[in-house]
């Protein structure tokens, strides 16, 4: 019997291609596949063999060797630094800001939801507008912190600036992401952890209220 199973394995891949929805299924696809081929993979690797060609079309690698040098390989370290700060702001308060939505009723965390993700769809040139009234040495943070040490403090045209405003523009995903896995979790298994003890850091997400 065993035998006769493992013999007829091998065909079991060639019927299911054989049958009628499959091939449609596979013919459905193939424009999407090809589309993506010739957009997307084609171009990437178009790139990645052109920077590996010298002007004489010789195989090189001074130009990765160019771009981890002088100040080529300060301008990446920074890029690198301001996206790490970017993912660990937005995660922080993307969690923070997903729970608590989480914990209001259908109704307030649908609005909720709105003002979180309606910004995003705002121009970005409006939005550097807006950032550049309220980080500026006259706006609205400075003239708010007037009466702290050291104000005002130069919040634009440097680092702290950039990462505040890449990090507003990456926590709409972050939120949408998170909330979507926690509105996702089981509230029953919540509530049998808080029964066993868990705490709020264990348990994080207390029973809905809507």
């Amino acid at each position: 019997m065993a035998a006769t199973l493992t013999a007829g394995a091998p065909a079991r891949p060639r019927k299911l291609l054989a049958s009628r929805r499959t091939r449609v299924g596979i013919l459905y696809a193939l424009p999407v596949v090809v589309y993506l081929l010739v957009l997307f993979v084609y171009p990437i690797f178009s790139t990645l063999l052109l920077s590996l060609k010298d002007a004489d079309g010789s195989f090189t690698l001074h130009w990765y060797a160019d771009a981890l040098t002088g100040v080529n390989l300060s301008v990446l370290i920074t890029t690198l630094r301001i996206s790490a700060e970017t993912a660990v702001l937005s995660l922080v308060f993307g969690f923070i800001l997903a729970q608590a939505i989480t914990r209001l009723k259908p109704i307030l965390a649908g609005l909720a939801m709105l003002i979180v993700v309606v910004p995003h769809f705002i121009s970005a040139l409006v939005r550097t507008y807006g950032w550049i009234i309220m980080l500026g040495d006259k706006g609205l943070v400075n003239e708010t912190l007037t009466w702290a040490p050291g104000a005002p403090y130069q919040l634009l045209y440097n680092e702290l600036g950039v990462v505040i405003g890449t990090t507003s523009m990456m926590l709409p995903y972050t939120v949408l992401l998170l909330y979507g896995v926690m509105r996702g979790v089981d509230r029953r298994l919540l509530a049998a952890a808080s029964s066993m003890g868990a705490g709020r850091v264990t348990r994080p997400l207390p029973p809905s209220r809507g």
